[in-house]
């Protein structure tokens, strides 16, 4: 069994990498802004789901040939940040129809997710950050590795969904109190999409590596 100090020592970092707004945080503040609080509640829980296959690579060792592939690891930036884009021109493409309803758009709790998935899975800092950090919190005689790393990468996606919810809940509640003119709604969802443009652009842009 892992050490109890590892796991309270692994989750302060956790805490201390997550509350530091990342491309995950940007794109469930694009999302809460533009579709409001529920849209993005789930976006959070897809972007969490799209992080357990890279948490089950690094389980797994594949993590780590991932990571140190600048063709794989570029082509897995590039997924994304297109996608990014792609959203983040179809907020503001839609910004007046929203904001002339003056309520989200009802997207389907299944797009919602897929939308978030596709997000978390693309995102290639994912991998590189369980590949660097949640070996260092493993304890080698206290059984199997794989098995502490998937324990490590539940712990930090749970804590991720508290911290990246508590963000959404804000961003929503916001769009709330600026639906009241579909003027600012307008404008507040064209910003929505203009943070997840900017987020792809810069998703793109940094090195290979980064």
């Amino acid at each position: 069994m892992m050490p109890i100090e590892n796991l309270l020592a692994f989750a302060l970092a956790s805490i201390v990498i997550i509350v530091i707004p990342g491309p995950g945080v940007l794109f469930v503040v694009g999302r809460s802004i533009a579709l409001g609080r529920r849209a993005g509640i789930l976006s959070v829980l897809g972007n969490s789901l799209g992080n357990i296959p890279a948490i089950l690579l690094v389980a797994f060792g594949v993590g780590a040939i991932v990571a140190s592939s600048v063709v794989a690891f570029t082509a897995i930036k590039i997924v994304g940040a297109i996608y990014l884009v792609y959203l983040g021109v179809q907020a503001i493409r839609h910004r007046r129809h929203r904001a002339e309803q003056g309520r989200p758009t009802a997207a389907s709790t299944v797009t919602l997710l897929r939308q978030g998935f596709v997000v978390g899975l693309t995102n290639p800092k994912t991998i590189a950050f369980f590949v660097a950090v949640l070996p260092q919190f493993v304890a080698r005689e206290a059984g199997p590795v794989w098995l502490q790393l998937l324990l490590l990468g539940l712990i930090f996606q749970v804590l991720a969904i508290l911290c990246d919810s508590t963000w959404a809940i804000a961003a929503g509640t916001a769009r709330t109190w600026f639906g009241r003119s579909p003027r600012r709604l307008s404008a507040l969802s064209g910003t929505g999409g203009i943070l997840m443009i900017g987020l792809g652009g810069a998703l793109a842009f940094t090195g290979a590596k980064s």
